[in-house]
């Protein structure tokens, strides 16, 4: 693969249609601020249904009968609930970056000059994810530091991240590899990669932001589905 670092941005078209924010045709006091946009889990799925435990019935409580605590309830579910230790995303070192990266061949990466995230992919992906697996219920979920007893660990690289330009309006490609071990047992118990292809919807920094989080989405999605069948 042909690396382009490219110092003006990205060039599609001809010379008279660039996408916005990449291109700097002006001297320095004319170029276009830098805009940063956040990555986001755009359309998080619905919670997993709560355990049977959450319709235990708390007994000390007040009337009138059949009266659930929802905080014991909870309490008593993640108590039940195995623990997912998740590490933290790696990345190759093109996609350690903050700056968006675009594809104008299959064997070839670029880097947008005035589009940056808020925080790398890698790092923010890791915490899109814990945010989900937590939201969901299913699982103890722990970061990737510290000492916690662990019954699972989910080990993630993000292989590919960027805007596939090469015709308009273009998409945006993820693609995730996760890897499950068990850590009492020290064994893998599945491998998987995920992948997305989502189109834009506008030509530019903004439609590949945009297209970014709803890639991210997805792959949450069905990684939760994928982690769901070792419960």
């Amino acid at each position: 693969m042909k690396i382009a670092h490219a110092r003006i941005g990205l060039v599609l078209l001809a010379a008279t249609t660039v996408l916005a924010g990449c291109l700097n045709l002006g001297d320095a006091s004319q170029a276009p601020a830098v805009v940063y946009y956040v990555l986001n889990d755009a359309a998080p799925a619905a919670v997993v249904p709560p355990s049977p435990a959450t319709a235990l019935k708390d007994s000390s409580q007040y009337p009138p009968e059949g009266y659930s605590d929802p905080l014991r309830a909870k309490a008593r579910v993640e108590s039940y609930a195995p623990t997912l230790r998740v590490l933290d995303t790696t990345t190759g070192n093109f996609y350690d970056t903050d700056q968006l990266v675009f594809s104008r061949s299959a064997d070839t990466r670029g880097l947008y000059q005035f589009a940056r995230w808020t925080e790398r992919p890698s790092k923010r992906f890791a915490e899109l994810m814990r945010a989900r697996l937590d939201h969901q219920g299913a699982w103890n979920v722990s970061a990737g530091g510290g000492y916690v007893r662990n019954d699972l660990v989910l080990d993630t690289k993000l292989v590919e991240f960027y805007h596939d330009a090469v015709s308009n309006p273009g998409q945006v490609r993820l693609m995730l590899r996760a890897d499950l071990v068990d850590a009492r047992q020290r064994k893998l118990l599945g491998h998987r990669v995920f992948e997305q292809q989502v189109p834009l919807t506008s030509y530019d920094a903004a439609g590949a932001a945009q297209a970014s989080s709803l890639a991210v989405s997805r792959v949450l999605d069905d990684l939760t589905i994928w982690l769901a069948s070792f419960k």
